[in-house]
Order: C-alpha cells, then sequence, then structure tokens
C-alpha cells in the first residue's frame, strides 16, 4: 500500500498529520504486527487505504492511519489523525514504529559471527523489521492478562467479546475510518465491567481479579512508560497475579525491549530448542541457550519466527477450556 491509494480528501481532513522517514529500511506490516491480537483485533484494522489503530491517549481518544509511502530507498510513513488525542497519537508513531529500536550492535559483523546461520539468514532476508513500542501500558497489559495460561484461540475470542462489548468506536468510525474500528475500554471502563461478563467472555476468575487488581493502579501504570524496560518489567511484577510472562510480553511491545523473554511460555522454550539444537527444552535451558546473546535475545527469538522454523509437533497441547459452561 503505498500514499497513492490514499483518496486526498481524507488526508486533508485529519485533525493532526505528519510524515516520518525512518532513515532506513522498514516495513510497516512486519513492524506493527507484534501489537495485533490476531486478525480479528478491534483496535487494529487493515483497509485498501491504510493501517488503523483506534486508542486513548492523554488527551482522548485518537484513530490512527499509517500508510507506506517513499521509493524503497527512502521509505516514509504518512500519519493521519482524527479525535481529541489526534496531535498526541500523530506524535507518538515514530516511537511507536521502532524510531529508538538500534540494531546496530545485533548487525555488527563480530556478532552476527557468533549467531546460528538461521539467524543470520533470517536478518539478511528482513532487515526492514523494527521493534515496537507503543508506550501504553494499558493497552498491552489487559489483553496479556487475558493470555495467561490458555490457548490464544480462547484469549483473542474473550479479548474481541469484550471489545464489541465495552469497547467505543474510534473517532472517526464509520465516516473516515472502518466502522468497525474500535477504542480498548478505559481503566475505569475496565473497572466496571460485572462479574457475569466476564465469565461469559470465558475469562476465568483469576485472570479478571488480576485486571482488576491491576487498573486500580491505572496512573502508576502509565507512568512505568518512562522507566527502562527491566525496571517496568520489575515493578509490574509486584502485581500479585503478574509474573515474569506477563512482564515480559508486555515491554516487549511498550518499550521494544530487543532482550526480554517470556519464560514460563507454553511452547516457547521447546520452540528454541528445537530450531537451535534439534531437542527440546525448559525454560532454564532456553536461558542457557540464549545466554551468550545477552542484550539481544528477543531480536534473535524473532529471527527465528522469521527463518520460518516450526517446530516438530509432538507431545501434549493445552486444552481449550471454556469457561462459560461452568
Amino acid at each position: 500500500m503505498t500514499i497513492a491509494d490514499v483518496p486526498a480528501g481524507l488526508a486533508a481532513a485529519a485533525d493532526a498529520s505528519l510524515r516520518w522517514h525512518p532513515g532506513g529500511p522498514f516495513d510497516l506490516m512486519q513492524t506493527i504486527g507484534t501489537l495485533l491480537r490476531g486478525h480479528g483485533d478491534p483496535s487494529i484494522r487493515t483497509a485498501p487505504d491504510g493501517l488503523w489503530l483506534g486508542f486513548t491517549t492523554p488527551t482522548g481518544a485518537a484513530t490512527l492511519r499509517l500508510t507506506a509511502a517513499g521509493p524503497r530507498a527512502d521509505p516514509a510513513v504518512e500519519v493521519q489523525a482524527w479525535g481529541p488525542g489526534a496531535a498526541d497519537a500523530a506524535n507518538s508513531v515514530p516511537r511507536m514504529l521502532g524510531r529508538d529500536d538500534d540494531w546496530s550492535g545485533f548487525d555488527e559483523p563480530a556478532f552476527h559471527a557468533t549467531l546460528p546461520r538461521m539467524v543470520t539468514e533470517a536478518r539478511r532476508r528482513n532487515p526492514a523489521v523494527r521493534l515496537p513500542s507503543t508506550g501504553r501500558l494499558i493497552d498491552s497489559l489487559v489483553p496479556t492478562i487475558l493470555e495467561q495460561k490458555v490457548t490464544v484461540i480462547e484469549a483473542r475470542r474473550g479479548y474481541r467479546y469484550l471489545m464489541y462489548r465495552f469497547g467505543t468506536p474510534a473517532p472517526g468510525a464509520g465516516t473516515v475510518a472502518p466502522a468497525n474500528l474500535l477504542v480498548q475500554p478505559t481503566p475505569e471502563q475496565w473497572l466496571r465491567i460485572p462479574s457475569w461478563e466476564w465469565h461469559k467472555a470465558g475469562v476465568g476468575p483469576q485472570r479478571s481479579a488480576t485486571v482488576m487488581r491491576a487498573l486500580r493502579s491505572a496512573i502508576a501504570l502509565e507512568r512505568l512508560a518512562a522507566l527502562p524496560a527491566a525496571e517496568a518489567s520489575a515493578k509490574l511484577q509486584t502485581i500479585p497475579g503478574i509474573g515474569a510472562w506477563t512482564a515480559a510480553e508486555v515491554v516487549q511491545r511498550t518499550h521494544g525491549c530487543p532482550d526480554s523473554i517470556a519464560v514460563g511460555d507454553y511452547h516457547l522454550a521447546a520452540y528454541v530448542g528445537a530450531a537451535l539444537t534439534g531437542r527440546r527444552t525448559d525454560d532454564a535451558g532456553m536461558l542457557r541457550l540464549l545466554a551468550p546473546w545477552a542484550g539481544h535475545r528477543q531480536r534473535v527469538i524473532r529471527m527465528i519466527g522469521l527463518s520460518g522454523f516450526r517446530k516438530p509437533t509432538f507431545g501434549p497441547r493445552m486444552t481449550i477450556q471454556d469457561h462459560r459452561a461452568h
């Protein structure tokens, strides 16, 4: 998608706009993709005229449209925003799209020489990927808590239910923006969701209680975005119900952390072990395998994913549970 595909009048009608130059290879969808909670994520929509996001800023809700522009040698992203938070949303785009994501250490020849060929080949084929950094703690934390100890299918089904039930239309939805673009509930709105609605969403009481505990300190949570990733992760883990896995999944998105590892993931350790050694391993084994690349461990995992490697399918699978039936 290029800026030539965007109706001129739509861009002119935006409440805020900018054109951002990444200053090097850049792939919009590869970068933003890790923020999606499945293809049906109501807060992120793809359409012929752009990639659309709805979220809340300190000055209010905003709708954001991103479109790739410029030649391959000098890529750019055209940004338009609507709503009370339009200026804040537009100004957040460079950071969100990886402006501060520095791959230079990873790409040093001496460092590359230590990496498995699978990883170096994936990096060679994917020079345009960036790690996104949204700075929006609550937008990342709530759906991550919903993913604790359940399958991705269950978690995303529950998230969609709650979004459609309690989310709000993004500014301009149905006019300038896709009609089904939604903004997550505010902390106050999340806290008002009754227990039976969590139940209908298939979210067990342990996870819903964790959301409630976390959001009672919503202002303090949002301040974590200004802290280094390791410190923000440690502070998140002081909240009962939030452990290393949840904190890592959050700071990967909010801080663009290049090193955080989702220890405790049901599949990750076995996947990394199979990719690097041909054998499954556990969390301790995964951390030992990744130790030589400390500081860039998340980059290594991202490259393994982009390499196309698939772990052999053997062993037990996590059972899909339906809490709505109880």
